[in-house]
């Protein structure tokens, strides 16, 4: 399940709309959201080319895509497509990509959105950045469980 040693990790939320970005910083200890990139309509073209740009911009060595796996912990058709996802990441920006399962990270997000009294209407620009977030920070919990 785990990858690189040192460098930042890119967390994403894929969304049918949006696509939510977290970092971690070079020690892969923190992890903060980034921002949200709007999705196009046709294809991946444009999402692959500005997640590149993003992974040089960021010198990311390692990619976590958050798993929507249901609530039994099943795979659904969203599950299956951020795994499609994923697998085009991997092949076009060669690097290792991780799936982190996601379950609950954005009612989470929500939530730490109301307690810090953002107005409704501002949520969506900041939801699927946090849930990113959340998918990142679980990532490197497992992650650092699993180090010897």
């Amino acid at each position: 399940m785990m990858g690189s040693s040192a460098g930042r990790i890119l967390a994403l939320d894929v969304g049918t709309r949006t696509i939510g970005l977290a970092v971690s910083d070079e020690t892969q200890t923190i992890a903060q959201p980034l921002r949200t990139i709007a999705r196009q309509a046709k294809g991946y073209r444009k999402d692959l080319q500005a997640l590149r740009q993003v992974v040089r911009d960021l010198e990311v060595v390692e990619i976590v895509v958050g798993l929507p796996l249901t609530l039994a912990g099943e795979w659904g058709a969203q599950a299956h497509r951020a795994a499609e996802f994923a697998d085009l990441l991997k092949a076009h920006l060669r690097l290792p990509v991780f799936l982190q399962d996601e379950r609950l990270t954005t009612f989470e997000a929500e939530e730490c959105l109301k307690e810090g009294r953002l107005r409704r209407q501002d949520w969506k620009q900041h939801v699927d950045a946090l849930a990113a977030a959340m998918i990142l920070r679980d990532y490197l919990a497992a992650k650092d469980a699993a180090s010897p």
